[in-house]
């Protein structure tokens, strides 16, 4: 199979695809793989280390998409992108598409089969694709909460694990997932008092008996939810629901009864966000307030740290890649029904519930594709 592997165009996203060792495997396959010139370098992956690998380097975008049956990304396409995709074309990345109904409509129109990283799911229910990139947002929504809550930045003015004879910063995560997990484990690593909500009973007792002592379990509802954010400095969303629009989770009545300079990260931006007042922000303007709460809504927040970000993806990806390259995507989505999954757009139909219902389009069973 010819395998393209474009330059990530997303505003500060330096993340690519596949790394030299992802091409060098592909290439082992009896694959071909081109490469975007410069695609690598903001992860710290020259052309040439594409080239020793087995890959080809073609100048342009246009050139990649051209001539690649499987396009492998990272980011979902953007507007500049939507001419080049070919119908019968298999783009393998993240898309989101219910967080976003023109990019829904443009791979309709295009006629490409698109298999979505956060929609490809194990028998456990887990997300094999989205696991590393919600552990590396879990454990940066931290990070950057904690910076934006420095005065300069527009914050309270806290430290997050405060001093001794000074309390803390008060953290609250909702969801228990992987980011409310990963949040949760950074924030107490740092001395914060952390709340930790979830809908699950289950999890929360998981949760109750693997983290530290500063960290409280609390079980998610609007009554609780409501209480305690009146009390945060720092709150992080990490809900998701899988393929689908994220639950709104915080309301706009609810900011002003939460403290001046307090700070929300949304990491489930991608999935249209769980906080009313979320709308995408970028590397760079990250940040924006209402009601004197700062708000962080960088829909791709690993493209800040690529290459930790790229080699995490890549470890995940590469044995769908292989599977899909050896045998096709019908053949391959026939054998795995994880890739199965993943499908949530065909020749212009929607195949995947969530997305369908997400902008009332007809939905068309996956299995009608693959007898």
């Amino acid at each position: 199979m010819i395998i393209g592997v474009p330059k990530e165009i997303k505003n500060n996203e330096n993340r690519v695809a596949l790394t030299p060792a992802g091409a060098s495997e592909l290439v082992k396959h009896g694959h071909t793989v081109y490469v975007q010139h410069t695609a690598g370098n903001g992860s710290g992956f020259s052309d040439e280390e594409y080239v020793s690998a087995g890959a080809k380097i073609l100048p342009s975008i246009e050139e990649v998409y051209g001539i690649a049956e499987m396009i492998i990304k990272v980011k979902e396409p953007i507007e500049q992108e939507y001419a080049l995709i070919r119908e019968n074309q298999l783009l393998f990345t993240y898309f989101h598409f219910a967080s976003y109904e023109p990019l829904t409509h443009a791979m309709i129109k295009s006629g490409a089969v698109c298999l979505a990283y956060e929609t490809v799911e194990k028998s456990d229910r887990s997300l094999p694709l989205l696991v590393p990139m919600s552990e590396v947002a879990g454990r940066m929504s931290i990070q950057e909460g904690a910076k934006y809550l420095e005065k300069p930045m527009g914050g309270r003015g806290i430290l997050l694990g405060g001093v001794p004879g000074v309390k803390p910063a008060e953290v609250v995560v909702l969801g228990g997932g992987i980011v409310g997990t990963q949040a949760a484990k950074m924030a107490a690593g740092l001395g914060a008092n952390v709340t930790i909500m979830d809908i699950s009973l289950a999890r929360l007792r998981q949760l109750d008996d693997i983290m530290p002592a500063n960290v409280d379990t609390l079980i998610s509802n609007e009554y609780n939810i409501k209480n305690a954010v009146k009390t945060a400095d720092l709150v992080i969303g990490g809900v998701l629901i899988p393929g689908a629009k994220a639950p709104k989770l915080i309301t706009r009545a609810m900011l002003p009864t939460m403290k001046k300079g307090a700070v929300i990260v949304d990491v489930a931006i991608d999935q249209g966000g769980c906080f009313e007042t979320s709308k995408p922000t970028t590397h760079a303007e990250p940040v924006y307030e209402v009601d004197g709460v700062m708000h962080y809504c960088v829909a791709n927040m690993p493209g800040a740290v690529p290459y930790t970000s790229t080699l995490a993806l890549t470890n995940a990806t590469l044995p769908y890649a292989v599977q899909l390259a050896n045998k096709g995507w019908k053949q391959a989505c026939k054998d795995s029904n994880e890739l199965t999954l993943g499908l949530n757009v065909i020749n212009g139909k929607v195949v995947y519930k969530g997305v369908s219902e997400a902008f009332n389009l007809e939905y068309t069973p996956v299995e009608s594709f693959l007898n």
